[in-house]
């Protein structure tokens, strides 16, 4: 789905008041009913994460985690049955998964005495039966399940959907019989920081040729979009030449201006692919790997 800035920003305008919370998400597809669940989540989750970073100094300053973990302690005694954490970090204005690791982190050195390894206070967020106390277990796994943007649930859901995002392109390759190596293949021959597709005959979308494909299982927002050209595309571009980017959640339309330099953006796999004549175009890999 492309969308234009103007529609862009009026859906991060409607963001900047909510939650990263299930019900949330709810209140802003029935805002947006024409725009997808999932190019929602992305863009919300992105200007999320913006916030965040913005405003987490605030909530990592010891004496705001030791208030933090005072009340918890405190409404937690009075209500042992109450999502107390999670009715916390909407109060303050933070992600229930990184409240939840605060307040763990923070329990954790009253029973070790000290830091706790960043190994143990993971697998506690990924498993809460872990933790050795039983309202505090609840808490956190109340908080993981209800955040939409952090957290191992997330995270894991994230990578699976990314994931099936890839195999989907390279199942739509195959049904083209489109001759390929994907980003495995690449890193067993030698290659780094490679794209997701190297076509060993290159093909042309919409007139603009293409070496390469990278598929990205989010929104293409200003932000990230600018953060990848700059870590990934331009780097490809330099190293296998033109390439398309797939922007599976949609992207802002006016990022799409890079066609003439050799970076193609598309929301979905491209109808009108043509293959290229082998023996007029590089259909191996430009260089071989440093």
């Amino acid at each position: 789905m492309r969308l234009s800035r103007a529609e862009y920003k009026e859906i991060v305008r409607w963001t900047e008041h909510l939650r990263p919370t299930r019900q949330c998400m709810k209140m802003l597809k029935d805002r947006f009913p024409n725009h997808s669940q999932s190019t929602l989540l992305s863009i919300f989750s992105l200007e999320y994460q913006k916030r965040t970073k913005r405003t987490m100094s605030r909530h990592h300053a010891p004496d705001v985690i030791e208030s933090y973990y005072q009340r918890y302690l405190s409404e937690a005694k009075a209500h042992p049955t109450a999502p107390v954490l999670l009715v916390l970090a909407n109060e303050v204005d933070l992600s229930p998964a990184l409240m939840a690791r605060i307040i763990l982190d923070r329990f954790l050195q009253d029973i070790e005495g000290g830091m706790p390894s960043k190994t143990v206070l993971n697998s506690m967020l990924k498993e809460p039966s872990l933790i050795p106390d039983q309202i505090l277990a609840n808490n956190i796994y109340q908080c993981t399940i209800n955040d939409c943007c952090y957290g191992p649930l997330v995270d894991c859901i994230k990578h699976a959907i990314g994931q099936e995002h890839e195999v989907l392109l390279r199942d739509k390759l195959k049904e083209r019989s489109l001759s390929f190596l994907d980003e495995n293949q690449l890193r067993a021959m030698g290659y780094d920081k490679t794209p997701d597709i190297i076509l060993e005959v290159p093909v042309a979308v919409e007139g603009h040729i293409v070496h390469w494909i990278e598929s990205k299982a989010s929104f293409g927002d200003d932000h990230s979009h600018r953060t990848y050209l700059n870590e990934q595309f331009w780097s490809y571009w330099n190293r296998f030449g033109p390439g398309l980017v797939i922007y599976w959640y949609g992207f802002i339309g006016e990022l799409d201006c890079q066609r003439d330099r050799g970076i193609l953006l598309k929301d979905c796999f491209p109808a009108d692919i043509v293959t290229l004549c082998h023996a007029a175009q590089l259909g191996r890999l430009p260089q071989d790997p440093e």
